[in-house]
């Protein structure tokens, strides 16, 4: 199934990717961290049913599905007739509710 991967969700694996990089000084987990991201958008393109149902208002039929080696980083979509949009790739410490309920999946 065809993906379309929001800006806000590539900024996120960017911010991601620094964090490791610099903040961590970890440059072969950063590399690590954006094949994970890959392949967990390769898994929900193939089987988009596969993530775990979320339940907020504004983004009917939201899922999540972990980032591989990254469990804590979690891919939230939403499944639609034309294709896979992912919504934002977010850590599970940050204020989920808050930064999803802003989100809208009629916005590009």
């Amino acid at each position: 199934m065809k993906r379309f991967v929001r800006s806000a969700a590539r900024r996120d694996i960017q911010r991601q990717f620094r964090y490791y990089l610099v903040e961590r000084d970890a440059p072969e987990v950063a590399l690590r961290f954006l094949d994970a991201v890959e392949e967990a958008l390769k898994t929900i393109g193939r089987d988009p049913a596969i993530g775990a149902p979320r339940s907020l208002a504004n983004l009917p039929g939201l899922r999540s599905w972990p980032v591989p080696g990254f469990e804590n980083i979690g891919v939230y979509y939403v499944e639609t007739p034309e294709a896979v949009r992912i919504i934002r790739i977010l850590h599970g410490r940050r204020d989920l509710g808050r930064i999803l309920a802003r989100e809208d999946v009629s916005i590009q």
